[in-house]
């Protein structure tokens, strides 16, 4: 169990680094039929990769709005 309190940006960068993982599993599964030789899937599974991508931003927009609440907080005090 974590004793500390969640702050500003923690499920930004939980949910982003959730949809980072999805993204990579949808790339390795879609390059695998190219090496292994077989028929390659169609291109709406291609897109699905993309999430790769979007879950790295939100990512790094979680980030950006916890060091901006530290920042905040540490402004005040």
């Amino acid at each position: 169990m974590n004793a500390e309190t969640p702050s500003a940006g923690d499920l930004l960068v939980r949910i982003g680094g959730i949809v980072f993982l999805i993204g990579a599993v949808a790339t390795v599964v879609t390059v695998a039929p190219l090496f292994l030789g077989t028929k390659p899937f169609p291109a709406p599974a291609y897109f699905v990769c993309m999430l790769m991508g979007l879950g790295f931003l939100l990512a790094g927009a979680g980030v950006v709005r916890s060091a901006l609440a530290q920042r905040r907080t540490a402004q005040d005090a």
